[in-house]
């Protein structure tokens, strides 16, 4: 097919965050949200992965049971919508404790 372009599992991006971006971390361009495919120094150029499922920092504060809609609030995986952006679904559940930052995130793959 001659207007196919890819399969849209990355997205090449420049990096405005004003920093440089690790491997793996979780990154929205506009509507957008990925997950670092390298580290990206701030200006550069970059790979983000939309789909998959990725290890993210979460709010500790915060249980999720599989299935529950996660969102992105600028620098970690929330449960709370206002103001954020959704990114896909939990993959596993995870408790509220203090030292339970990380949570399995499936990555929906679609702009919000």
């Amino acid at each position: 097919m001659k207007n196919f372009l890819s399969h849209g599992h990355t997205l090449t991006f420049t990096n405005g965050s004003g920093s440089d971006l690790a491997s793996g971390a979780g990154y929205l361009q506009g509507a957008i949200f990925g997950v670092c495919a390298d580290a990206v120094a701030n200006g550069a150029e970059g790979t983000l992965n939309l789909s998959g499922t990725y290890e993210l920092p979460k709010t500790a504060s915060q249980a999720w049971a599989v299935g529950a809609k996660i969102y992105w609030d600028g620098s970690e995986a929330t449960t709370v919508d206002t103001d954020n952006t959704l990114i896909g679904v939990a993959a596993a559940a995870v408790g509220s404790g203090a030292t339970e930052t990380l949570g399995a995130v499936r990555l929906n793959g679609a702009a919000a």
